[in-house]
């Protein structure tokens, strides 16, 4: 019973890369590096030899051939040699009788590693061929044990043919095919949610060009009468004015738009929402007006500060405000309404619409990856919207009923 007892603890400390990868780049809109294999293949080498299993003092096997392994298929060669100087420092330090022999057999099974991770990133069957490292870990432990230990190796034949192979088969096949699956699964999400903010922005874009003709025409017109009559300087002064306001807004707004367009950056400061809701509205009123929607915005005179992500706040935005702007396009006076709070020490952003709304079901399943109530809709969006929202400290509140409206309230920690 107490080696059963030794073999899953092996395998929760075989499952710390995986589990810490799961936690730590939850919300995160990147894929693991190199430093993080490095750092949690090192703190699971460290636990497994320190809680090894063993039969007799000073002989001990855990999943330490597992670990390196991983770490070369996953942080490379420079990675899989600082694991193994860990290994050796650590197994000195540690002692006894075995310690020469368990040197041997890393360096062997080391080497092995060296010669098959590469092969393992191009076979397609990879649980196949995990299991079979596995197994000539094993077999490599074993033969070097019996040829330094006969004696010892005969007396516990049991526990070296089923225990040894178990935890090495089992060990490196979970965590290898468990971090694989989330990699995969992580690198599908990041690659669809810059897909949906390229979406988003060419919709957007859409109706800002249409949006952008209205004040070139209108300074295209005016520069035409200041043609016909350039002697009237006082008609001509007016005519520039009218000219030179309307271009800055134009550059204004697409500015704003390159802005919100550019791939976004690791850096958190204080963020101005009020400022920031004033300049969404200047950049998704086309959108609005394409789509027969009222867009109105109401904000305090005083500035709500919040810490977060500039560029990610304003994606955060135009993910809100658009799917807000769509539930409304097939509605009759179709109406989207923000407006910004400060109660409690908190900053509360509130946006309601008049669209279709969704039932019980579907205001459970939001934020989830790949669920949307759009038919062409892929929910990553909100999904990813719903998790920088977490990131910076925020929740989200959603209000819902069918052809009424949906009314969302995302309340941000106030920074005074």
């Amino acid at each position: 019973m107490s080696l059963i007892k030794e073999v899953i603890l092996q395998m929760f400390f075989v499952l710390i890369p995986f589990v810490l990868f799961n936690i730590y780049y939850r919300d995160k809109m990147r894929n693991y590096s190199r430093s993080f294999i490095l750092f949690t293949s090192s703190i699971s080498l460290f636990l497994a030899m320190t809680f090894a299993s063993s039969v007799v003092d000073g002989v001990i096997f855990d999943i330490r051939y597992v670990i390196m392994f991983f770490g070369l298929v996953y942080g490379g060669i420079q990675t899989g040699l600082l694991l193994l100087g860990e290994f050796v420092i650590y197994r000195l330090y540690l002692g006894g009788e075995g310690s020469v022999v368990a040197l041997v057999i890393s360096v062997f099974s080391f080497t092995v590693s060296l010669l098959m991770y590469r092969s393992y990133k191009t076979t397609h069957r990879k649980t196949l061929f995990t299991i079979m490292a596995g197994m000539l870990f094993s077999i490599i432990a074993l033969s070097l044990t019996y040829l330094y230990f006969p004696h010892y190796f005969v007396k516990h034949l049991t526990y070296h043919f089923i225990v040894i192979p178990l935890q090495n088969s089992l060990g490196i096949w979970i965590l290898m095919s468990l971090f694989s699956k989330s990699v995969s699964d992580k690198e599908i999400f990041i690659k669809h949610a810059q897909n949906e903010k390229i979406e988003t922005m060419s919709h957007v874009a859409a109706s800002l060009a249409h949006e952008v003709r209205n004040p070139l025409t209108a300074v295209k017109g005016f520069l035409r009468l200041m043609q016909e009559n350039p002697t009237d300087l006082t008609k001509n002064t007016q005519y520039m004015t009218i000219c030179m306001d309307e271009i800055q807004r134009t550059e204004m707004i697409l500015s704003e738009y390159l802005a919100i367009s550019k791939p976004l950056t690791n850096r958190y400061e204080q963020v101005n929402v009020a400022d920031m809701l004033k300049v969404m509205r200047a950049v998704m009123s086309p959108f609005a007006i394409l789509h027969n929607v009222e867009l109105e915005v109401r904000t305090p005179e005083t500035s709500v500060t919040i810490m977060a992500n500039p560029d990610e706040i304003k994606q955060v935005l135009v993910n809100f405000i658009k799917n807000a702007i769509e539930a409304c396009a097939n509605v009759r006076k179709g109406r989207v309404f923000l407006s910004l709070m400060v109660e409690e020490g908190k900053a509360i952003l509130v946006i309601k619409d008049n669209g279709v709304g969704m039932d019980e079901g579907q205001m459970k399943r939001l934020g989830s990856i790949y669920f949307s109530t759009k038919s062409s809709g892929t929910g990553l969006g909100l999904t990813y919207s719903y998790h920088v929202i977490h990131t910076f400290g925020g929740t989200v509140t959603v209000n819902s009923k069918p052809n009424v409206g949906t009314k969302f309230s995302i309340i941000f920690p106030y920074q005074e």
